[in-house]
């Protein structure tokens, strides 16, 4: 079988002062939300670089949505298998 999919995801970073903040989500394609949260913090002596906090922020947000979806992959094959199944990242 041969398909085409195209999901969206949507983030968001917000800075606010040393620190920086990103949510990334998406939906499923059988419609479930799924959300990540990254932070990073500046320490006072680095230079001001937003660039660097955002890419920290968001690196962070989009590893805990791809465990979130590792979840979500593995309760879903666990439910057709009736068994626990754990996937690794």
């Amino acid at each position: 079988m041969h398909a085409n999919r195209t999901l969206t995801l949507d983030m968001q970073v917000i800075e606010a002062g040393a620190k920086t903040t990103a949510d990334v989500g998406m939906i499923t394609g059988d419609g479930r939300a799924l959300h990540g949260h990254g932070t990073a913090r500046r320490h006072p002596d680095d230079p001001d670089v937003p660039q660097i906090g955002d890419e920290i922020a968001l690196a962070r947000a989009l590893f805990e949505l791809g465990h979130k979806l590792l979840d979500t992959a593995a309760g879903d094959i666990g439910e057709r298998q009736h068994r626990r199944v754990h996937l690794m990242a």
